[in-house]
Order: structure tokens, then C-alpha cells, then sequence
């Protein structure tokens, strides 16, 4: 299962991208496309757990996994409104992620030290 994370959330990530580029042009298709990546990312970050003590990390973790199913929601948002209300939901995901997947490298790395 391990060896499959890393394939799953890259995928995932493809798909995530593919299909919030796609959805800008009205394809119809678009949404299942982003749905369907955003939840191979959840899945991925869901399931690789930190086993160590620190608590910020722990706490980042929690906010990654936020960041994440923020993502599945924004999928929802595609297909419930009719307007640019899901880029709202996107950007905040967006952010959670982007700095979870600084922070944590960081702190991992003191931890060592």
C-alpha cells in the first residue's frame, strides 16, 4: 500500500489540475474529472500517517488533511453552483496546501537534527 500512494496522489494531482483547467472551458465532463483527482488526494494524504511525537507536525498534518477534503468539497461546489463560488473553496484549499507542504518537510528536518 505504501508504494501506491505516491502514484495515487500523483495522479491525482494530474487529474485535479486537468480537470479545474477544463472546467474554465464548459467542458461537461470537467467536474467528474476534478471529483475523481481531489479524491485521489484526499485518499492519499488520509492514509499516509505521521507516527512521530511532535505536535506541530500533527497539527499541520490535521490542516493537510483539511486542505484536502476542501478539495473533494470544491468538486461538490462544480456541480451544485452556477457561478465562480468553487474557486472561493479552491483557493483556500489551495493555500492549507501549499503551506502544509512547506512547513512539514521543515519541521521534519529539525526533528532530525
Amino acid at each position: 500500500m505504501k508504494k501506491l500512494i505516491p502514484v495515487l496522489f500523483a495522479v491525482g494531482a494530474l487529474l485535479l489540475l486537468a480537470g479545474a483547467v477544463l472546467f474554465i472551458s464548459k467542458w461537461p465532463l470537467a467536474p467528474y474529472i476534478y471529483t475523481i483527482g481531489a479524491g485521489f488526494v484526499a485518499m492519499a494524504q488520509i492514509n499516509t500517517p505521521y507516527e512521530g511525537t511532535n505536535k506541530n507536525i500533527k497539527r499541520l498534518r490535521r490542516q493537510q488533511i483539511l486542505g484536502a477534503l476542501l478539495l473533494v468539497m470544491t468538486g461538490a461546489f462544480m456541480f451544485t453552483t452556477h457561478g465562480n463560488e468553487w474557486i472561493a473553496c479552491l483557493s483556500i484549499a489551495a493555500v492549507l496546501e501549499l503551506y502544509t507542504a512547506f512547513r512539514i518537510p521543515q519541521l521534519e528536518e529539525r526533528d532530525k537534527n
